[in-house]
């Protein structure tokens, strides 16, 4: 399931993008009128391309939730699994990350069915960053993992730092607390500068401001640099790893 991530990463970017070249193909207006009941009237939005993500996100909530359930009660609720080791540490991490994941994935998908102003808002500021949050924790924990297994493998004789179930620790809260604090930063930056609606687009850079929309960029930049790296780092750690274990036996 985690190893989905780096497909789904990709897969979330090209939903925009076949949503907007659907939407383009039909000449369809992205204007969404607000109604007076706080809702908004679906008939002038093309559908084609959430019609196209709501099942496929369906589906991986479904598989997700009951794989993820299935992790989490295995690495949190059995006695004998504790964190004895740096790499249970980064596993019930990962498994925790995977699994606030897929509870994320409700909203996105209300987001593509639900044509409220208050459901999109709320997607566009707490559920997509939540969102990202939860990815990218989850890629990060998959490069500590795919590190600390080439550091076992490739020096078995040397006791390095990165080993010790201290610093495992310490590079686990460390990475949380800064994605939860540009998470924070974020949400709390679209509240405070966001403009007053009398209409909203089907994207969230119309609910956002100029300077929401350059943070969130320079995130998006950052995140693409580390999601790339990680990719890299899992391909050249696994590569190395398998040799040295060919050439053992």
């Amino acid at each position: 399931m985690s190893f989905c991530l780096l497909l789904i990463k990709a897969s979330t970017n090209m939903s925009d993008l076949v949503s907007l070249r659907l939407n383009s193909s039909f000449n369809t207006s992205f204007i969404i009128n607000q109604t007076p009941d706080n809702s908004t009237d679906c008939a002038q939005v093309d559908t084609s391309a959430q019609l196209l993500f709501i099942p496929i996100y369906s589906l991986v909530f479904l598989v997700g939730l009951l794989l993820n359930s299935f992790t989490m009660k295995f690495y949190f609720c059995r006695g004998q699994q504790r964190s004895s080791s740096s790499m249970m540490v980064y596993l019930k991490n990962l498994a925790a990350a995977d699994f606030l994941f897929c509870l994320c994935l409700p909203l996105r998908i209300a987001k593509y069915s639900n044509c409220s102003i208050t459901i999109h808002q709320i997607f566009c500021s707490f559920g997509a960053s939540a969102f990202y949050l939860n990815m990218y924790a989850s890629i990060l924990f998959m490069g500590y993992i795919a590190a600390n297994r080439y550091l076992k493998i490739v020096h078995p004789s040397q006791t390095h730092i990165l080993h010790s179930v201290q610093s495992a620790h310490i590079i686990s809260t460390v990475t949380w607390f800064f994605l939860l604090v540009i998470m924070i930063a974020y949400i709390i930056l679209s509240h405070l500068t966001q403009p007053q609606l009398t209409s909203v687009s089907n994207k969230c850079e119309v609910l956002l401001s100029a300077q929401v929309i350059m943070f969130f960029k320079i995130i998006h930049i950052c995140s693409t640099t580390v999601f790339l790296f990680v990719l890299i780092s899992l391909v050249f750690f696994y590569y190395n790893s398998s040799c040295r274990v060919l050439l053992a036996q």
